[in-house]
């Protein structure tokens, strides 16, 4: 009888062991890193032990910015996937920093000087207390000798003396090792906030029928990092091509800092929809306006209030603030997609996780560009160097700020923009000295009538481009003339020494091909007429 009711209690025990779930906390080492614009991918792997039955991996010391929808885990094994969760461990706080480590053991080194110097002080008060319980001898009627009675007094004097600076010394030195711990102290608040932060975790459970060695990756999506990118151009001279060097401006503030990674830039951004937008029909109405009350006619409360059509528009502002604020050569490879471009960067980083800027080179480019001046004499009586790159979409470029070098000096800083659907690139590299450029008003030429009922006044300019570079130059002079918005005034170009006329915007260019130590003179002269009883300011 015994025998028949051990065997169910045995497969019952054998039932419940093959039912347990075994949890397991693993760590995965970050292999590479993608960071996009604002937020990164990250991908970790990890070999791990499993036993058969169902085991609960919980991979933590995350960080807490884990977009849960970007996660994915892949297996490699004789197990099944059965499901993936994702939790911020509030009991749990992050790793800290090397440097936060640094500053608490600083902290710790204080806190033992300052035991130190009060158990010194504790031991000086003893002294003293003794010193002062002895003076009593002094009061007591007992002879003594003018030599003994001035040694008594010199041997307690100097003791009191040696006690009571001792103890001051201590003291201040508890102030100073209190104060430089207040201070670190709030440098570390000011490092990790208010409060340190939770650590992520990543919970897979698994099954298998044998115990194995499985493979795992894990991929995830975190945000408060990005890069921006930003650019050296240098030219040594105009006869050699361009020099751009490409750099990423990488930052990340994720709570966990990549220590050794494998880095890659994208320019993708994979959170926008990417579905074609819907164009709705457009139905439009006239508009009648809410009649205005009288005053008196007890209506004061509607007064106030604004037509139907600005409350459309006022809350069509308010939803579209929302979602506005809701939202060495070192490159081993770069990959262009038909959106997106990702360079890979063969040296691994180590990114901390402080929100500092760190710039990683990422490309070095040579493109042979045609060198242009362009000058403004009404606005500016300088001359800036243009360099003008054809087929310049296969550089992969991207919009940002630029720093310029012009014969290996220090020009100035400047913005490249890609974003034109021109084929050719302009890029500014600054004022050149070397080239003169002068905008005078021909007196002589100069002149105000009135003839009839009308007003003319005729204006002439020189302009002149000296060249005292050693080399020929190709430059582009810009000048204007007005454009009449009225029927009653008329403008007419006079004399524009051959230059090419823009009669929407009044814009004269002047391409002008100038010999070294060579000057060139341009006149431009132009009228303006109106009724003499009006008023036109030309000047």
């Amino acid at each position: 009888m015994k025998k028949i009711l051990i065997i169910p209690i045995l497969l019952f025990l054998v039932i419940l062991k093959l039912n347990a779930q075994t949890e397991k906390e693993i760590k995965a080492e970050i292999k590479h890193v993608t960071v996009f614009p604002d937020r990164a991918q990250i991908d970790q792997e990890i070999s791990v032990s499993l036993i058969p039955g169902k085991t609960i991996l919980k991979l933590s010391g995350l960080s807490p910015y884990i977009d849960p929808q970007s996660i994915q885990v892949k297996g490699f094994g004789e197990f099944t996937i059965l499901s993936v969760n994702q939790q911020n461990n509030y009991l749990q706080n992050l790793e800290d920093s090397p440097e936060v480590k640094s500053i608490r053991t600083q902290i710790e080194e204080l806190k033992i000087k300052v035991e130190d110097e009060k158990a010194a002080i504790k031991v000086l008060n003893e002294k003293q207390d003794f010193l002062i319980a002895n003076r009593a001898v002094l009061d007591k009627k007992t002879t003594f000798t003018i030599d003994q009675f001035k040694s008594v007094m010199d041997m307690y004097t100097t003791n009191i003396e040696q006690v009571t600076i001792t103890t001051l010394k201590k003291e201040r030195l508890i102030k100073d090792y209190e104060k430089q711990g207040n201070a670190l102290q709030q440098q570390i608040a000011d490092k990790l906030g208010k409060q340190k932060l939770p650590s992520g975790e990543i919970f897979v459970t698994v099954t298998s029928e044998k115990q194995l060695t499985g493979k795992f990756t894990f991929s995830y999506v975190v945000s408060n990092c990005g890069w921006y990118p930003s650019y050296d151009i240098r030219v040594d001279d105009i006869k050699n091509p361009v020099t751009i060097f490409y750099k990423a401006n990488v930052f990340q503030n994720s709570g966990v800092a990549w220590k050794d990674v494998k880095l890659s830039f994208s320019n993708a951004t994979p959170w926008v929809a990417g579905d074609i937008p819907v164009l709705y029909p457009w139905f439009i109405d006239f508009y009648y306006p809410r009649p205005v009350m009288a005053k008196g006619y007890g209506a004061a409360s509607k007064r106030s209030e604004a037509p139907a059509v600005m409350k459309e528009i006022a809350v069509s502002d308010a939803s579209e603030e929302k979602v506005l604020l809701a939202a060495p050569q070192v490159v081993v490879g770069k990959q262009v997609g038909e959106t997106t471009i990702t360079f890979d960067i063969a040296v691994p980083y180590t990114i901390p996780t402080d929100g500092k800027i760190q710039t990683v080179e990422i490309q070095r480019l040579t493109a042979p560009a045609d060198y242009k001046y362009v000058t403004l004499p009404k606005l500016s009586q300088l001359a800036y160097l243009t360099a003008n790159i054809t087929d310049w979409a296969k550089l992969s470029l991207q919009s940002g700020e630029a720093t310029l070098y012009f014969e290996n000096s220090f020009v100035g800083k400047s913005t490249l923009n890609v974003n034109q659907l021109s084929d050719t690139l302009t890029i500014s590299l600054g004022n050149d000295n070397s080239i003169l450029v002068k905008r005078e008003k021909r007196k002589d030429f100069t002149s105000k009538k009135v003839i009839g009922v009308n007003k003319t006044e005729i204006y002439s300019f020189l302009l002149t481009v000296r060249n005292n570079k050693a080399n020929p130059i190709k430059i582009t002079l810009n000048d204007q003339i007005p454009i009449s918005s009225n029927s009653g005034i008329t403008v007419e170009a006079i004399e524009l020494s051959g230059g090419k006329h823009n009669a929407e915007t009044g814009e004269i260019k002047w391409d002008l091909e100038i010999k070294q130590q060579e000057t060139k003179q341009i006149i431009l002269t132009y009228s303006v007429k109106y009724p003499k009883d009006k008023t036109v300011i030309l000047e």
